[in-house]
């Protein structure tokens, strides 16, 4: 059974049980600070869990693509050793919000694996929650019960709350769950041991394929749990994992999902899959990363030195390496996977097909600059071990190869091994340490538990039509870390923009009346963010002082609900920030006129200050382009536009529309289209814009630069800020003007200017070349002869250190068996050039870099360089004829 047939059968099954079917989210969250990746089934569906929105079905299932590079769920160090662990792995899920339970979910799922899969039950194995004292929970007897009508048992195991009670995070909804797992190891094998000895053991043959999680508690800041308002179900199957079973594979890797990748592996490198561990480990690390570094690019997010994109490039760098080392591909590779993997996901995930070629260049670039990079780290090798005053290279080495070149140690290891010599491995793994903490400290922070004001409302946002409006303080919370103190706020209706799709958070206030006070409270927001789909006002306010001093009048629990609140958006800020999100609107169009219709957005910034604004380009964009790109949005500016805003628009009516979707991004069954005329440009977006584009005023481009491969940016400024730039870059051209006495060609004079320099340039160097001839000529004369030496110690007059050097190394070129120390004061400076002539480096074991430290202190300062000439500075010009004398009596 092909996998596509195994994936359909999955969403067809769960379709006849009234599942809505919803695509795949992006592998990059936008809106949720605790993840860095999408990295379980459930993560889209937070929200629903915890309660900040309604799912749009009681009953939803899909396939969702997930990656585990970073946190908690890690297994990049497993993958390609083992045959099950992944970065990129799709996950097959039913979830119901409130609606069925136990009841429903385990039959479910014992029906779809034995009678629709028609998997073994007699290699299947169940586990249930055992209870936990510490959080006196019972034993799930309800799964227990309910799976002995459909297994023996024997075969049901009790399991801990390590493996049976799953949670989100340190925080969130989680509950008792319930794993089948299956035994594919030979009949033989399973006659000599029951299957049941070693579920949950890391036997590579008895493995977990599903995973059914009952949903009921909460787990708060403090440790405690509480119960959720509504029972929810979320399961989770490995979708590489089902396959091998049911295909009675030993490896995920043997199957068709990998099998087309592996074959691509064997053309592009000539080694034969299956022949030896350490090529077939190289093999199954590559098919495995470049399904996570194409889907993740393809997603919207690329390879950087930060954040997201450096998880991305550390995992193709991961992939190279394994092909440079263990493979013996020297030329980038990685790149021709992407269309073979592009062809087999088109289905399901059509993304990756549809920017296939953008994709494939953005992986190149990148193999490319890593192979140079690794070229370079070979080279650091060489200068390590030429150096050694042992057989081990130091921990501390090891880890420079790592960190700044991208060695990982058992490719350090390796090319130790082939030089004899070993490393320090110990020492390496406290620099890793050492590393760790530092990143930890770094990202520590502490959340307290929301403390609820008012129960009875939910939040919403009303900022497209308001700045200000009354509200209701629903709940707020404290975060703690190493430099400030911010409390996070919840209100009923929020005027403030929360930041999303590349624009800023609003700023402004909460005031707040009431008889507890003797004059308004005014909390400064300094911020607006998006926790999943909450809008969460930031502030440096004591709002807990705050609170506790209104609960001095009222009780606890109806703290604020009774008092005025009134939230004000910062009006001048969001209105400028308008001009710039509307203004790139127009600039994306814009683009896309001129360079061609491949342009897609790759990313934005839009503040009040100003845009910025990343596309898929592969070229650099010419200042002709330019000029017409901005000649045509301004255009568009004066014809004073209407905004046309469409919300709750069907996604299918918006498509036809023309509007314009980011890859990347996630969109519900209902859209806000965004128009600034319907035939220039169209999009999808979230974000608050200007009422007519007649109120950007100017947009100026300031500049235009390369992000990433294939990607271009471009930075510009609108209203004010542009009038202040072209006001400023007149005024400069008015100062020139006065400076040049007013020339009727201002651009000639200046070039005239520039031409009258270089004349005077080439005189000054004609004649100080003359002058340092003279000088050469009188030092000769003064160069004297002992015991077979020239000796030469000097004060001279130079313009400049290089002066100093060249005078040195003609000296040299002149004079066999030469010493010479010339000191000069340049720019109120010491300087020093100390020349030994070759012969006598060698047959009297002298070294100018260590003379010249000592001379060096003689004028407070330091020097170095080689054996046969150094050079030193200091800042006390007063000591030079110390410094020659000195130098006669060390020589």
């Amino acid at each position: 059974m092909s996998p596509k047939v195994i994936r359909q059968q999955f969403l067809d099954f769960f379709a006849s049980k009234g599942h809505l079917i919803v695509p795949s989210a992006p592998l990059v969250p936008k809106n949720d600070p605790t993840l860095m990746f999408i990295n379980s089934g459930m993560a889209q569906f937070k929200d629903f869990f915890l309660g900040n929105g309604q799912p749009t079905a009681p009953r939803i299932a899909d396939t969702q693509k997930c990656l585990r590079v970073s946190g908690k769920h890690n297994d990049l160090e497993e993958v390609g050793i083992d045959t099950y662990h992944h970065t990129l792995f799709e996950m097959l899920g039913n979830w119901s919000f409130g609606d069925y339970f136990k009841n429903e979910a385990i039959p479910w799922a014992w029906e779809l694996l034995t009678d629709v899969y028609k998997l073994d039950k007699n290699r299947l194995y169940v586990t249930v929650f055992g209870g936990d004292a510490q959080d006196g929970l019972p034993k799930d007897d309800d799964a227990f019960a309910l799976w002995s009508q459909l297994i023996s048992p024997d075969r049901i195991l009790y399991g801990s709350k390590k493996d049976n009670f799953w949670e989100m995070g340190d925080t969130g909804p989680c509950g008792p769950c319930s794993e089948i797992h299956i035994d594919l190891r030979p009949d033989a094998e399973r006659k000599a041991l029951n299957g049941k000895e070693l579920v949950n053991n890391d036997h590579p043959q008895v493995i977990e394929i599903w995973n059914i999680v009952f949903m009921e508690f909460e787990r708060k800041a403090n440790k405690s749990l509480v119960k959720l308002p509504a029972k929810h179900v979320d399961t989770g199957m490995g979708f590489e994992r089902l396959v091998r079973a049911i295909g009675g594979k030993s490896s995920n890797y043997d199957t068709e999902i990998f099998g087309p990748l592996i074959r691509k592996m064997e053309q592009i490198s000539g080694v034969a899959y299956g022949k030896a561990e350490s090529t077939d480990i190289a093999m199954r690390v590559v098919a495995d990363h470049i399904r996570a570094i194409a889907f993740t690019i393809a997603d919207g997010q690329m390879p950087s030195n930060a954040k997201q994109g450096y998880v991305i490039r550390r995992i193709l760098r991961r992939a190279v390496r394994y092909g440079y080392s263990v493979l013996g591909l020297r030329a980038p590779f990685l790149c021709e996977l992407v269309p073979t993997l592009a062809e087999q996901f088109n289905d399901i995930f059509p993304e990756l097909d549809r920017q296939m070629t953008f994709v494939s260049k953005v992986i190149m670039e990148e193999e490319s600059s890593f192979l140079r990079t690794l070229e370079n780290g070979l080279k650091r090798f060489d200068l390590l071990k030429n150096t050694l005053q042992s057989k081990q290279i130091a921990g501390k080495d090891v880890f420079e190869l790592y960190d700044t070149f991208g060695f990982p140690l058992d490719l350090t290891a390796l090319i130790a091994r082939e030089n004899g010599l070993s490393i320090d491995e110990e020492a390496f793994k406290a620099e890793m340490e050492i590393q760790k903490q530092r990143s930890r400290a770094a990202s520590e922070s502490e959340k307290s538990d929301w403390i609820w004001l008012d129960e009875e409302e939910d939040a919403c946002f009303v900022g497209y039509d308001l700045l200000e409006c009354p509200a209701k303080i629903l709940r707020y919370r404290k975060i703690s870390d190493k430099k400030q103190t911010l409390y996070q706020i919840v209100i009923s209706q929020s005027p403030f923009y929360a930041e999303s799709g590349g624009q800023v958070g609003d700023a402004g206030t909460l005031t707040i009346r009431d008889k507890a006070f003797s004059a308004p409270r005014t909390i400064k927001i300094i911020d607006t963010k998006k926790e999943n789909d909450l809008i969460v006002l930031i502030t440096t306010d004591n709002f807990e002082a705050i609170c506790k001093e209104f609960a001095k009048h009222y009780p606890l629990s109806n703290v604020f609900v009774q008092a005025e609140v009134f939230a004000q958006v910062n009006s001048t800020k969001r209105k400028l920030t308008e001009n710039n999100h509307s203004a790139t609107h127009l600039l994306h169009a814009a683009l896309r006129n001129v360079l061609g219709v491949h342009v897609a957005q790759k990313g934005s910034l839009v503040n009040e200050e100003a845009l910025r604004f990343d596309f898929s380009h592969f070229a650099k964009v010419g200042e002709e382009e330019l000029a017409s790109i901005e000649h045509i949005v301004n255009e568009r500016i004066r014809q004073n536009i209407p905004l046309e805003e469409r919300r709750n628009v069907p996604i299918e009516d918006a498509k036809q529309m023309g509007a314009m979707a980011l890859f990347g991004e996630k969109y519900g069954d209902f859209v806000r289209v965004i128009t600034f005329d319907k035939d220039f440009s169209v999009e999808l977006c979230g974000g608050t814009h200007a009422k007519n584009t007649g109120q950007i005023g100017l947009l100026k481009i300031v500049a235009e630069s390369s992000v990433a491969a294939g990607v271009r940016r471009i930075e510009a400024i609108t209203a004010t800020e542009a009038e202040r730039f072209v006001n400023e870059k007149l005024a400069l051209v008015q100062q020139l003007k006065e400076a040049l006495k007013n020339p009727k060609d201002l651009l000639k004079a200046v070039i005239d200017l520039q031409d009258e320099k270089t004349r005077f340039q080439k005189e000054v160097e004609r004649l100080q070349t003359k002058e340092l001839q003279l000088l050469k000529e009188a030092l000769s004369r003064k160069i004297e002869q002992k015991g077979g030496v020239n000796f030469l110690t000097q004060l001279v007059d130079v313009p400049n250190t290089d002066a100093l050097k060249t005078l040195s190394f003609q000296l040299r070129q002149q004079y066999h068996n030469l010493v010479s120390v010339l000191a000069a004061e340049i720019d109120g400076k010491a300087h020093i050039a100390l020349m030994i002539s070759d012969s006598l480096v060698a047959e009297r074991d002298l070294d100018a870099s260590k003379i010249i430290r000592e001379l060096a202190s003689l004028v407070q300062g330091g020097g170095g360089g080689q054996k046969f000439f150094a050079t030193a500075a200091g800042k006390e010009p007063k000591g030079l004829e110390l410094v020659l004398e000195k130098a006669k009596q060390l020589l």
